[in-house]
């Protein structure tokens, strides 16, 4: 009887093992596949960009296809695993330049920006602007009756606003304590009003950014507007800029690092806070992406970010507040 159970045991237990390499094999395909696009700077098709928002997470199938190849006794498979940790190691750390100006102090300013998810977060977000009273206020997803309530309530204290009206998403504002002259939006789906402003002095372009969302049938048309992002970025290399709001990106996207590689620092990686999660709120910061930036040009320094939570919006709200220095 002994014989026979041993007889029978040996191959069970050679089935579980090759079970265990082929699920672990399948997993560490799909990491692959998403790091292998990360590793040659590009963002790929639907779903790699819908992953790449949650890169750090994917240490977690990881982890398990390394402990499935550990059981199974797969070589080939630990060397996989271990290589993958590696380069997912390699890409968590901050991406873009840290360093800061080194000229004089000329003025200190609060940038607050909030998507409020088709105006549902409007009470909040005022809520907020008269606690925190930023400088600037860049606000996505503002449709008419948002647009028309912080006018209402917010018009003495922001005297100054750029606006590009629209329904559900397209509405967007910027709400600025500084005179504002006129500048033209940023084409896009949804609104992206631009300004300049009158900084103690000092002239700072300002502009919202508010890309379609990497929806599935939709990849080409983000990759298109972050692409129209960073071509703006670019056209003002070399003066003091400000580009804020709901980029439907991370910074394990190549479109969106590539914005950065326009000249732009990301003011929350300035202030060491590069990876906190900003949506979705419901489960950030325990589990989400950083999709809401403010951008700044070689003129400024960060020295404090805050992820503020809002009720009735699926974003947190990003302040922060930032030195413009007299010398890029």
């Amino acid at each position: 009887m002994t014989g026979d159970t041993d007889v029978h045991a040996v191959p069970e237990k050679r089935g579980g093992r090759r079970a265990g390499a082929w699920l672990g094999g399948l997993l560490f395909a799909v990491v692959s596949v998403v790091v292998g696009c990360r590793t040659a700077d590009t963002d790929g098709i639907t779903p790699v960009p819908q992953l790449l928002a949650f890169l750090p997470w994917l240490l977690v199938p990881t982890g398990i296809g390394l402990l499935l190849a550990l059981l199974s006794r797969w070589w080939v498979g630990l060397v996989w695993g271990v290589a993958l940790l590696g380069l997912l190691a390699w890409f968590i750390e901050p991406y873009g330049k840290s360093s800061e100006p080194s000229g004089k102090v000329l003025a200190s300013l609060s940038v607050l920006t909030s998507n409020v998810e088709f105006g549902r977060g409007t009470g909040a977000l005022v809520d907020v602007v008269r606690r925190e009273k930023p400088d600037l206020v860049f606000v996505q997803e503002c449709e008419y009756t948002c647009e028309a309530e912080l006018k209402r309530t917010l018009g003495v204290a922001y005297p100054n606003r750029r606006v590009v009206p629209g329904a559900g998403s397209e509405g967007s504002v910027i709400l600025s304590r500084y005179r504002l002259t006129a500048a033209d939006p940023v084409a896009g789906t949804m609104g992206m009003p631009g300004a300049v402003a009158d900084v103690d002095g000092r002239t700072v372009r300002l502009q919202l950014a508010h890309p379609m969302p990497p929806l599935p049938g939709q990849v080409d048309v983000w990759k298109r507007e972050l692409g129209t992002l960073r071509d703006f970025a670019a056209r003002h290399r070399g003066a003091p800029l400000l580009l804020a709001g709901d980029f439907n990106a991370s910074q394990d996207h190549a479109a969106f690092r590539h914005i950065l590689d326009a000249g732009l620092k990301d003011a929350a990686r300035l202030a060491g806070s590069d990876r906190t999660p900003s949506w979705p709120a419901r489960t950030a910061p325990t589990l989400g992406a950083q999709i809401d930036h403010v951008l700044v040009s070689a003129d400024f320094s960060c020295e404090k970010a805050r992820f503020l939570d809002l009720a009735d919006t699926d974003h947190r709200a990003l302040l922060v507040e930032l030195d413009l220095h007299q010398g890029g």
